[in-house]
């Protein structure tokens, strides 16, 4: 997969919050969100990436709505420098400021970007494809013993949150980890706009 075609494609898209185009990158913990937005950041010329992990807390696993809009995405709309608090999972504490100035890209990547809150500030939305149980095995194994109170929490709670607010039929774009990069596909959202269009059999080939 051609990381530059897909920064191309995304750069097309008309601003959705202010002057930026919000891209959420959203899928299951552990099925690789963060090393993909990273990627795909450098095929950006280095966008800004948030990660909800900064915004989320302990006792706020999935209830940063409101905080998210209030500190991020309300500031970016009226064009202006965002500034949050990145919270701190091993001290269980905010830590100091961060700016996040207007973009013409900033990525979203965290299990909740595509929630229905936020869905009308994006852009674009992108859901990593791995069946929930392998992300969540690959993700147990990746943060190792130390943190399997955190995901005996975390588990019940990703359930919660998609079967109330899903994500994935809502992704104009469905991501694949490879062997040699990605794959992507149209989503479920790109796929319904392009079974009412008229004029489908003149859209592009999938990216792949």
């Amino acid at each position: 997969m051609h990381l530059h075609t897909l920064a191309d494609r995304l750069r097309r898209l008309p601003p959705s919050c202010g002057p930026v185009r919000l891209v959420g990158v959203d899928g299951h913990a552990g099925s690789g969100k963060t090393t993909f937005a990273e990627r795909l950041a450098g095929a950006l010329g280095g966008a800004p990436v948030l990660h909800l992990d900064d915004i989320a807390t302990h006792e706020e696993l999935f209830a940063w709505t409101e905080r998210l809009f209030r500190e991020v995405v309300e500031p970016l709309g009226r064009g202006e420098t965002a500034h949050y608090r990145p919270y701190d999972w091993r001290l269980r504490d905010f830590g100091p400021s961060r700016a996040l100035p207007p973009a013409p890209v900033i990525l979203v990547e965290g299990v909740g970007s595509g929630r229905r809150a936020l869905r009308p500030r994006l852009a674009g939305l992108l859901w990593m494809e791995m069946p929930h149980e392998d992300a969540w095995a690959r993700g147990r194994l990746r943060d190792g013993s130390a943190q399997s109170d955190f995901w005996a929490d975390w588990v019940p709670a990703e359930r919660r949150h998609f079967a109330e607010d899903p994500s994935e039929p809502f992704a104009d774009l469905l991501v694949r980890q490879c062997s040699d990069g990605y794959e992507v596909l149209p989503g479920p959202a790109e796929t319904s706009r392009r079974t009412l269009s008229v004029t489908d059999r003149d859209d592009p080939a999938p990216l792949c």
